[in-house]
């Protein structure tokens, strides 16, 4: 299972979507932002301060699909902003889980996520706060790629190379 993570425009959603499908088995490309589209009544932009509750649901929601998924016997990509202060269902999970994290530079960041349509989130001060966000994580420093420089193959061949190597493992 692998958790493809990092800020708004870091090409976690291409990357995801190649990895997935090159699978060697069954595999899920579980996108995180339909389970907050999902919400009909009292949704909260994720990214404010208000959301904490409704991001925390969203989390335990996904995880749980996760872990269904991975029983059935499918290789799971999960697509989404989750930084360290979410990964506590993940890692309760009764699958290895790799943690990776693209972060390209806020000048690149910034460019493919305000470049962005199709309802994606644009906002450049949204995007800079959630780049803000993962730019010291601290023990999972080493979690980081930069997929700055790299096309979306070269990114998931990367990927490919650390969840393989096991180094991005939780």
């Amino acid at each position: 299972m692998l958790v493809l993570t990092g800020p708004p425009g870091a090409g976690k959603t291409s990357v995801a979507a190649l990895l997935a499908r090159a699978a060697d088995r069954p595999s899920v490309h579980l996108v995180t932002d339909e389970f907050y589209r999902a919400i009909r009544t009292g949704f909260v932009l994720p990214f404010l301060p208000e959301a904490q509750r409704q991001n925390e649901v969203v989390i335990d929601v996904i995880a749980g699909a996760v872990a269904t998924y991975a029983r059935g016997g499918y290789d799971v990509v999960v697509d989404g902003i989750i930084g360290p202060w979410f990964l506590a269902p993940f890692r309760s999970l009764d699958v290895p889980v790799s943690y990776v994290v693209l972060r390209p530079s806020l000048e690149t960041t910034l460019a493919r996520g305000t470049a962005r349509g199709n309802g994606e989130l644009t906002d450049a001060s949204a995007i800079t706060g959630m780049h803000e966000a993962f730019a010291d994580l601290g023990p999972l420093e080493h979690h980081v790629l930069d997929s700055g420089d790299l096309s979306t193959a070269e990114t998931a061949a990367l990927v490919r190379q650390v969840v393989a190597a096991g180094t991005h493992r939780l």
